[in-house]
Formats: C-alpha cells, sequence, structure tokens
C-alpha cells in the first residue's frame, strides 16, 4: 500500500494540511497520508513548540474519521531532534508491506541537502514536493530531477500565521477543522506566543 509521510511540527495542524493530504488520495498519487507529528525539528526554531502530545491531540481532532488519514507519534519514542531518514527506516521495517514516500514542500526541497543522509533518502524513497509560494519549482526540479513535483493548489496558509493571529486575538476559524479550534481554545494555546 503507498503510503505517504507527511511529517511537521502541526503546530497547530490547520487546513492546508488536510487538504494538501486529500489531494494525494483524490487524484491516486497515495491510498494513505499518515501524518508524523515531530518533536523536535532539527531546522526550525523550536521556543514557539508547544507540547508534542496536544498536538498530536489536535491532529487526530482534525482528521478523525477520514479512513485514508492517519496520526503517528513514532517519533516520540526515537532520539531528539527527529532526522526523516531514521522515521522513514524505522517505518520502512515495521510496515515492509508498505511503500512509503515523503511529501515535502518546495522550501524544504530547495535545503534537502541540508537533511541528513539526504542521499540515502532519494536512493530509497520517492519524494514528493508541493509548492510553496516564494520558492523555485524549476530549481528543485534541476537540483533533484528524482523528485516528483506535484501541481497541487497554493494552500496559503501557515501555522506561524495563524500562532500571530491567535495571538493578536483574530478571527482563524477559516485556517482550523472547528474541533481544533475548541481545543485550542479550551486549552489557550498560543495565546501568549508572540
Amino acid at each position: 500500500m503507498k503510503t505517504a509521510v507527511f511529517s511537521g511540527s502541526f503546530n497547530p495542524v490547520h487546513t492546508g494540511h488536510t487538504q494538501l493530504a486529500q489531494y494525494l488520495i483524490d487524484k491516486k498519487l497515495v491510498e494513505e497520508v499518515w501524518f508524523v507529528v515531530s518533536p523536535c525539528n532539527p531546522l526550525k526554531e523550536q521556543s514557539e513548540l508547544i507540547d508534542e502530545y496536544l498536538r498530536l491531540d489536535m491532529l487526530m481532532l482534525a482528521i478523525k474519521g477520514q479512513g485514508p488519514f492517519k496520526a503517528s507519534d513514532v517519533e516520540f519514542t526515537m532520539p531528539v531532534p527527529s532526522y526523516s531518514i531514521d522515521t522513514l527506516n524505522k517505518l520502512h521495517s515495521e510496515y515492509p508491506e508498505r511503500d512509503f514516500c515523503l511529501m515535502i514542500g518546495s522550501d524544504n526541497a530547495l535545503i534537502f541537502d541540508q537533511w541528513k543522509n539526504y542521499r540515502e533518502i532519494l536512493d530509497k524513497f520517492e519524494i514528493l514536493v508541493y509548492p510553496r509560494k516564494g520558492y523555485d519549482f524549476q530549481e528543485v526540479a534541476d537540483k533533484y530531477p528524482q523528485m516528483k513535483l506535484l501541481d497541487t493548489p497554493y494552500y496559503d496558509i501557515s501555522s506561524t500565521e495563524i500562532r500571530a493571529a491567535i495571538a493578536q486575538k483574530k478571527d482563524v476559524g477559516r485556517w482550523l477543522h472547528p474541533e481544533v479550534l475548541n481545543f485550542i481554545r479550551e486549552n489557550d494555546l498560543y495565546s501568549a506566543c508572540f
């Protein structure tokens, strides 16, 4: 079964994440999408990162009842920081019947040579790349011709923008699943982020 690994901080998960995953299913590019919550991204600032279990809870709320989606805490028991090659190898060894591929944005594709064992990832796993505004797809294609560039819509929202809007008490309902929004309110998350 072809399974996309969609790793991220999901701080918080938003409709852009789930719409992108649904695109992969609708276009029959994969049969399932596994959202892997990263406790610590080695290439990101960690100061605004809330507890990984809270992020996992929000993710589970956002994908509840959607059969081809799964929330994964596989990295919670792995050494920190989390490296994609270690996660992919662990998933491959635990689920050898699955054909895992990695989904990343064009922003990450352009710095892929900074990833741990990036050549091993390229050799062992298919990489699907979705467009991010301001990050040249052609440059990705020239640098990594083996990556598969996706013709997805732009999902022009980021978790950073959502956190800033919450801290400023702006309406973020259009970007979040209603249950995720309620969870954020009930747990008073992100209100003091900025």
